[in-house]
């Protein structure tokens, strides 16, 4: 990670001190951020810019803040929801970093994937490769990458991934994740802060999501509660999934454990940890709960492109650590697997998300609220969530 960029990072999340003059600078660009994001916020809360509506329900999943909340888990999940209720969902994600996402691209359609990471980015292939049957496309104009959805998989739902702050593109349901334990940072917007938008966006969204809540956090809750009053508050987890490759074996030789479920072998182990996410040090803290011991770790940036150089670094440290394996998040180890061979065995893990006491309230939640959101010209039957003019 660079220095200057680790450094402003780190006074974003409250976890260095910004001096005098990077303080200042910060602080005066966050303020022209601000204008532009309440600009545009005025443009459309008073419909001076009309946001487009396609003929099919929508639902975005997104957040307040920069860095991992859980969106995509989220993503999944809902997918997987609408799917089993015998709805046709389509997945939508911008593909951050991919090569697609100026152009677009169908990532997956309902049988097969058809782009790589590279091409679709990290996070839009993972969802294919993670949801059997629905489609996934990409692109930074979700408008248009809706349109092409409606034309070659005819969805009854359309699912944004990372789609809160999209507003060009209407939608009758929009969650936002919250983590329980940042919250919004220190309360400021990019790039003094970790803050996207201002804390008061929270009026458009339906569902609040608390994520991380270890235990029941009614303390987050009630904190939740009070900067978005009567919005309704659910809790929920990251489940730890894991996979196992032997050294030398590919993807489809992983051996797979179910939820939370440790393999002996792990929790006995020496772990050289690596990753490039938002969140690391998470992903670091989850690993020390998993297996024997972290021997050593080391962190890239969000969505980095791993090179061979990288790799052998990766490779040379778990080395001098004596580490027994590697272990990586999923959304690494897509962008890796068909490129390195691991001189260790890898482990992998994935995360699925898990609300808690239990997921039956918001499933019931989310499905009679877009009941209520479709109005007239809507069929409540599953497979027919579609407006009058797509008859």
């Amino acid at each position: 990670m660079g220095s200057l960029s680790g450094k402003i990072q780190g006074v974003m999340t409250g976890e260095a001190v910004a001096g005098p003059w990077l303080d200042f600078f910060l602080r005066g660009m966050s303020l022209i951020y601000a204008m532009a994001v309440r600009t545009r916020a005025f443009l459309y809360d008073h419909k001076i810019v009309q946001s487009r509506r396609l003929p099919c329900a929508v639902i975005s999943v997104g957040n307040l803040t920069v860095g991992g909340t859980g969106k995509t888990p989220m993503t999944v999940w809902l997918a997987c929801l609408l799917k089993e209720a015998g709805f046709r969902p389509v997945v939508i994600s911008r593909g951050y970093k991919g090569r697609a996402e100026k152009t677009g691209g169908v990532v997956s359609d309902r049988d097969r994937v058809l782009l790589g990471p590279e091409v679709a980015g990290d996070e839009p292939f993972l969802m294919a490769q993670n949801l059997k049957g629905i489609p996934v496309l990409v692109g930074a104009d979700r408008s248009r990458s809706g349109m092409t959805a409606i034309r070659k998989f005819s969805p009854d739902v359309i699912l944004l991934d990372d789609g809160f702050q999209h507003r060009r593109l209407a939608r009758d349901l929009d969650m936002v994740m919250v983590d329980a334990g940042s919250f919004f940072g220190n309360g400021r917007l990019l790039p003094r802060g970790i803050l996207r938008e201002p804390v008061s966006a929270l009026f458009r969204a339906d569902l609040l999501v608390l994520t991380r809540c270890d235990e029941f956090s009614d303390a987050a809750v009630k904190k939740l509660a009070l900067m978005a009053p009567g919005k309704p508050v659910f809790q929920s987890v990251h489940e730890p999934y894991v996979r196992r490759m032997t050294k030398g074996c590919g993807p489809s030789d992983a051996v797979f454990t179910d939820g939370p479920t440790v393999p002996d072998d792990l929790k006995r182990a020496r772990a050289f940890v690596f990753s490039g996410i938002a969140k690391n040090q998470e992903f670091f803290r989850t690993v020390e709960t998993l297996a024997g011991s972290v021997a050593g770790r080391m962190a890239f940036d969000d969505h980095h492109r791993y090179t061979e150089t990288d790799f052998q670094r990766i490779a040379d440290k778990a080395r001098q650590c004596a580490a027994d394996c590697l272990v990586t998040t999923e959304k690494d180890y897509v962008k890796i697997a068909d490129r390195f061979q691991s001189p260790l065995d890898m482990v992998v893990i994935g995360i699925r998300m898990r609300f808690i006491p239990d997921d039956r309230a918001v499933s019931e939640w989310i499905m009679k609220k877009m009941r209520q959101k479709g109005g007239p010209g809507w069929d409540d039957s599953p497979g027919r969530f579609i407006r009058e003019e797509r008859t």
